[in-house]
């Protein structure tokens, strides 16, 4: 796989890299897979996993399209543990994504800056939700997250940088990410991976 070499000129990078080699794909129903994203923020994997399956459940188990979503009661919604404010988001994804039109064909064939310039006008999408939707429902392989805890944490660690002023820890990230292109994503997933490893 090309991007492991790829990394592994980075020094630093290289040993967290080591062998492994992640694959991205590309997931289906990108609407649904936003408003996931939205129920998840702030929750554990394992909590965020049963408030989706508890949204599934309500639509006989299948993902629905964006119009049963608004036409679902907000108290149904609240029902399976959403909170007022992740209610109207998802609501605001539904809306968004039937007025303009979004539909997986259409986001595939954006740029990474453009699908981020489109999706974060919804109220309650931000940067970071969007980026982790370039990367894991649109398989996009350069995107950089520096806004993810995890990967500050990571590269604090990796590249001892000072973490004083929160400005200057995120350019000093950017500018060691640029080595990494094209296969931002893939070395995301790896100090990801050693992070988690790492605690």
């Amino acid at each position: 796989m090309s991007y492991v070499l790829h990394l592994q000129k980075d020094k630093k990078l290289a040993p967290i890299v080591g062998e492994t080699v992640f694959t991205l794909k590309r997931r289906k129903n990108i609407p649904v897979r936003l408003m996931a994203s939205i129920m998840s923020q702030q929750l554990s994997t394992k909590v965020a996993a049963v408030i989706y399956q508890r949204f599934l459940d309500l639509y006989g188990g299948k993902e629905p399209k964006a119009e049963a979503v608004l036409a679902t009661p907000d108290t149904t919604l609240r029902s399976i543990g959403l909170s007022n404010a992740k209610v109207q988001y998802v609501k605001n994804v539904a809306a968004f994504c039937l007025e303009h039109g979004i539909t997986d064909s259409k986001l595939n064939k954006l740029e990474d800056t453009a699908v981020i310039e489109l999706l974060t006008q919804i109220k309650g999408v931000g940067r970071w939700t969007v980026e982790m939707l370039l990367m894991f429902s649109l398989g996009r392989e350069d995107v950089f997250a520096v806004d993810d805890l995890g990967i500050q944490q990571a590269m604090i660690k990796c590249y001892k940088l000072q973490t004083e002023d929160s400005k200057q820890l995120k350019l000093q990230m950017q500018k060691i990410a640029l080595k990494w292109s094209p296969y931002r994503t893939y070395a995301c997933m790896h100090l990801w991976a050693w992070k988690d490893k790492a605690v």
